[in-house]
């Protein structure tokens, strides 16, 4: 498969942006209009920059306000056409885009539309041109792609076929099997774009808010099959407008958008049951360990802090100075090691959560899934003595460790001597990790962990931080083993922001750890010393009000520090604790039929913890 990238889908000037395509390894890009008009390259020079960077020009777009066009106006746009025609040749591209219709002086007429896409068919075959026509969300007549490919089809002209645009299809939630109707031979071009589920006006919603397939909630992979299933085999290209985008790296962009297109072939292939060149995502995932990374002068401290948290130090690593605690099935690892990545990650974050380990069936064809995706692998020199398993470069520069699941057993035995002394038994898991990352990685990682674990999404918060809004992302596995909350703010005051700014880059910021009584936990914690966040009497107050707690319930919930949402027939406990050295803080939680991760007390949590300055960044 041809995979291409509009250049307006990055920043920078046309060169910048042509490099940043290269680099990422995209097969060719659609040359945006605006783009070529703003270069001081002339077209043959374009075309010469680009046969250097080994990239083809897959498309020149767009031409608008051609068909329907009364009067003078017509002969004017076939002119113009003829123009656009003379340039193609300069850069080299055989396909050109005409989008519907959007002028108020344009025509309806059916017969006149044909007409005048046959003029141009005739005229594009003498210069051995292809027109694909897309039907524009929000054009004046034709704004459906069943429409434009009656057009199309009643045109019935060699050099004329149809553009699908997977934003414009499902914006309107026209049904993809439609697609089916279409020849392979009359699809001229395939543009993809995902975004999320807003309701507003589709052209800002267009201009704005379209991101990467994996990065939002439209049902792209299945667009994308139908369009396979017609025996299409053209360019799968990359079509987005976004205004985050073009201030972001064109690199990091140009690196996801390949990601992206990978992805969605491979989730498409799956669906119609064809062989795929990557294994797919693995069907089973969940947290093995967390590891946290400090300094010597550290290490009593935050022993105190697992400790009080109900955690028991119960092996030693035979060679380096690491140390595994346990509680329940969750387990947590102190790295303190005078070398290697532990050592520079500590120096460089301050005490941080440097490594998750995962556990999959396969660890090795994940693995390889990850190099198909271009997602970074750890090697020996930059993690010496840190591989017996593979590992994955990950948020914030931390790693992903890859158990498979016949390896946990082995693993803990041949790295660590056992202390002799006994985990609290009690039921504890690790119900979720909470990671905060920088504003323009926020949609690179959801496609990180989307593509390559096949994690779903859920309806993103709007978090109220006191200092500006916070944006979190929850993302699980199908059967809710491995959740994660993304996190990310544009308000520079924010907690999230400081987190980012003072952990150089972003990272985990808490894990939340589940139990099956958090009030039974919440004594406990208190009896062993745990330091927890006090809330205020008017939550409760709140609370009890909107709920019917009567006022036994209400002091227990308060005596605790203890959180409470409901949702439906659903139930949902929360305690915090206090954070470690201004960099990362435990959370419990007890859910009942919950899927969510009490979103309306996020700001609660957040306006005590900026009270609380000294345990708060």
């Amino acid at each position: 498969m041809i995979f291409g990238i509009a250049t307006v889908s990055l920043s920078g000037t046309l060169e910048e942006k042509l490099r940043a395509a290269a680099a990422a390894g995209f097969d060719g890009v659609e040359i945006f209009e605006n783009d070529l008009i703003a270069s001081p390259l002339r077209p043959r020079e374009v075309r010469s920059l680009l046969d250097d960077l080994g990239l083809a020009c897959l498309l020149y777009q767009p031409f608008r306000d051609f068909e329907g066009m009364p009067g003078v106006l017509r002969q004017q746009a076939l002119d113009r056409a003829e123009a656009k025609f003379d340039l193609m040749g300069e850069l080299g591209t055989d396909r050109i885009l005409v989008c519907s219709n959007c002028s108020p002086q344009a025509l309806g007429e059916r017969s006149r539309i044909v007409a005048d896409l046959r003029e141009l068919g005739e005229r594009a075959a003498k210069r051995g041109i292809v027109v694909g026509y897309e039907a524009l969300a929000w054009g004046r007549h034709v704004f459906d792609h069943r429409d434009a490919w009656a057009i199309v089809e009643e045109v019935d002209h060699p050099s004329i076929g149809i553009i699908l645009d997977s934003f414009h299809s499902l914006s309107r939630a026209i049904p993809s099997d439609s697609i089916r109707a279409i020849p392979a031979d009359k699809i001229a071009f395939v543009q993809l774009a995902d975004a999320p589920k807003l309701d507003m006006d589709l052209l800002y919603w267009s201009r704005h808010f379209r991101n990467f397939p994996g990065q939002g909630g439209l049902p792209v992979s299945e667009y994308v099959a139908e369009i396979l299933r017609t025996g299409y085999q053209g360019p799968l290209s990359l079509e987005i407008f976004n205004d985050r985008f073009r201030g972001w790296s064109a690199d990091l962009i140009a690196a996801d958008g390949l990601r992206s297109l990978r992805h969605v072939e491979d989730a498409a292939s799956r669906q119609l049951g064809r062989p795929s060149p990557v294994p797919p995502p693995p069907d089973r995932v969940r947290p093995e360990f967390v590891e946290f990374a400090v300094e010597a002068k550290d290490v009593r401290a935050l022993e105190g802090m697992f400790q009080s948290l109900g955690f028991t130090r119960t092996g030693v690593h035979r060679t380096k100075a690491v140390t595994r605690w346990q509680a329940g099935s969750v387990n947590l690892v102190i790295n303190a090691d005078a070398v290697g990545f532990g050592h520079g990650f500590a120096v460089t974050h301050g005490a941080s959560i440097c490594a998750v380990g995962l556990t999959v069936p396969d660890r090795d064809a994940v693995a390889a899934r990850a190099a198909y995706l271009g997602i970074k692998a750890v090697d020996d020199e930059e993690a010496p003595g840190n591989l017996s398993v593979p590992a994955l470069r990950g948020i914030g520069g931390s790693l992903v460790y890859l158990v498979g699941e016949d390896d946990v057993a082995a693993m803990w035995a041949e790295e660590f001597a056992p202390t002799g002394e006994l985990a609290d038994p009690r039921p504890l898991t690790i119900d979720h990790l909470a990671a905060v990352v920088r504003i323009e990685e926020y949609l690179s990682w959801q496609l990180y962990w989307r593509s390559l674990l096949g994690l779903q999404q859920s309806l993103q918060s709007d978090v109220i931080d006191p200092s500006g809004l916070v944006l979190s992302q929850p993302l699980q596995s199908a059967d809710g083993a491995l959740r994660l909350t993304l996190n990310a703010s544009e308000a520079t005051g924010t907690l999230s922001s400081r987190f980012v700014e003072h952990s150089f880059g972003g990272g985990y910021q808490h894990i939340a750890l589940g139990t099956s009584d958090l009030v039974a936990k919440a004594k406990r914690l208190a009896e062993s010393g745990a330091e927890t966040l006090s809330l205020p009497d008017n939550y409760y107050a709140d609370l009890s009000a909107r709920f019917g707690f009567d006022a036994d319930i209400r002091a227990r919930l308060a005596g605790a520090h203890i959180l409470y949402d409901r949702s439906g027939e659903g139930e949902y406990w929360q305690l915090h604790s206090r954070a470690f050295q201004k960099r990362f803080f435990f959370e419990f939680v007890e859910r009942k039929a919950y899927e969510g991760y009490g979103a309306p007390n996020a700001g609660i949590r957040l306006a005590a913890q900026e009270r609380f300055k000294p345990g708060v960044l």
